[in-house]
């Protein structure tokens, strides 16, 4: 367990955003199905993590665990899962701008659930950065739905993902603080690839034979947006608290935007500018209330 952070958490937050941000330009690239991207995206971000999860003993230490402690690993897992299942196969379907933007809604479900499940008061400036947020939404669903019904199911599929990344934020913020980093992340990767892959074959999705330029794809994937992205994001939740984290992604919405434009050509429509400002306008209001 970390008594200190022997890295500027701050600084580690920022390398995080920049990682994440080529997720959606890297599984573009791809013509593999979203299922098995996901797949391999988790699989090999757990192989990447094995050596040193074994070499600290992390796997003891999963086996002295109780139950309890192993299926919620198991079900954060899950959560990650479906998350990723759902984002990626938004991309297919929406603009990276809108599946981008749509994903991190998160701290607006966040703030929904903390006042009907657990009592915890709604102020002013939660309320206005949730309606900033909903009214960009429907500026940016009411742009797609002028390119096809297929966007607006991606937009969908997006808001799926950002309510799992809600609950994968908050689940990661209270397990850190009893569990070191790769004690963390590798048995919640692994898990959520065997979902993954179950998922494939429950819906028929091949996972193999991929050429060599695909798996190397799928490796970039795991290793720069999965391992300096969302593991070093998971290893900032130790110092730093769960909105601030959520903040901060924000930053991806913008800079995979930015990437798609110099990459893919891809360039938002007027409206969905407009809307992803009052979106994100939105979350940083409700982040800043809450906090």
């Amino acid at each position: 367990m970390e008594d200190k952070p022997a890295f500027p958490p701050n600084v580690a937050l920022l390398v995080s955003i920049v990682a994440v941000s080529t997720a959606s330009i890297l599984i573009r690239m791809s013509g593999a199905p979203p299922l098995a991207i996901a797949t391999y995206r988790l699989a090999f971000a757990t192989l990447i993590l094995l050596p040193f999860y074994i070499r600290s003993g992390g796997h003891k230490r999963l086996a002295a665990s109780s139950s309890r402690d192993i299926l919620t690993l198991a079900a954060v897992g899950v959560v990650l899962a479906i998350h990723f299942g759902s984002w990626i196969t938004s991309l297919g379907l929406t603009s990276v701008a809108s599946s981008v933007l749509f994903v991190h809604i998160d701290p607006i479900f966040v703030a929904v659930v903390s006042h009907i499940y657990l009592g915890e008061r709604v102020g002013r400036g939660t309320l206005f950065g949730i309606a900033l947020a909903f009214v960009g939404a429907a500026a940016i669903a009411f742009s797609d739905a002028g390119v096809s019904d297929a966007s607006l199911i991606g937009d969908l599929l997006a808001v799926i993902g950002a309510i799992m990344l809600g609950l994968y934020i908050l689940a990661g913020r209270r397990l850190r603080q009893s569990l070191d980093l790769v004690s963390y992340v590798t048995p919640v990767y692994a898990s959520s690839a065997v979902t993954l892959a179950l998922a494939s074959f429950a819906s028929g999705t091949s996972l193999w034979p991929y050429s060599g330029g695909e798996l190397f794809l799928f490796f970039a994937i795991a290793l720069i947006p999965m391992i300096f992205g969302h593991t070093v994001y998971n290893w900032t939740l130790k110092w730093l608290s769960a909105p601030v984290v959520s903040i901060s992604l924000l930053g991806e919405p913008v800079g995979a935007t930015i990437l798609a434009y110099v990459f893919l050509a891809e360039a938002p429509t007027p409206m969905t500018l407009l809307g992803g400002a009052l979106v994100l306008l939105g979350i940083y209001q409700c982040v800043r209330s809450s906090s």
